[in-house]
């Protein structure tokens, strides 16, 4: 998504060869108008997915899920995220987090979803998959069936996309970053995303 990849380009930085900062316009200050770009994309590249509803981790992937829920007709889902196994009955998952170099717990509330589930699961970075993929795990437990997977930034250097591609999960990358440094950001065109370059 030439938009996305522009913006990066323009504002984001790069904090180490697999950290990039994006605070200025997906997290700690929001662009509306990107995400609402970003959110039609997604939306028109699932559409034909019979979604159901869209999931996410607090807080990163919010923003860019509630817009693409909007434009799917249907609700955002939040999950928890958590130092602590929660005290109440939740549908629970421990996944480690190689970024934060730490383990924490996914959780949602029993009953917010169902075997007639169809979901779309969206999140703002994909690098080693771990959290995506025990969020996936976390639909499958409440029996909903994990429909796509719609990414905002992928680093294609880390393994994550091919671990969940090889899984079978369908993974739409907005921007898709083949290397990083301080002084340069690169970008694999989208043809390339599903070749087997990775």
């Amino acid at each position: 998504m030439e938009q996305l990849e522009e913006k990066i380009a323009k504002e984001a930085e790069v904090i180490s060869d697999d950290i990039l900062q994006v605070d200025t316009f997906l997290h700690r200050q929001i662009d509306p108008s990107l995400m609402d770009a970003m959110g039609k994309a997604l939306a028109k590249r699932f559409a034909d997915h019979g979604i159901t509803k869209v999931v996410t981790v607090a807080t990163g992937g919010i923003a860019p899920a509630v817009f693409t829920a909007m434009y799917l007709n249907v609700r955002c889902l939040i999950v928890d995220k958590s130092d602590v196994m929660p005290l109440d009955d939740r549908c629970s998952i421990t996944v480690t987090s190689k970024t934060q170099q730490k383990d924490f717990v996914l959780s949602i509330e029993n009953g917010y979803l169902n075997e007639e589930d169809r979901v779309l699961i969206v999140d703002d970075f994909l690098a080693n998959g771990n959290t995506v993929a025990g969020v996936a795990e976390l639909c499958h437990m409440a029996k909903a069936s994990v429909e796509g997977i719609g990414i905002c930034i992928e680093k294609c250097f880390q393994d994550g996309g091919k671990k969940l591609r090889e899984a079978g999960y369908d993974v739409q990358s907005l921007a898709l970053i083949r290397t990083m440094s301080e002084t340069a950001i690169s970008f694999r065109m989208q043809k390339e995303a599903f070749t087997d370059v990775f």
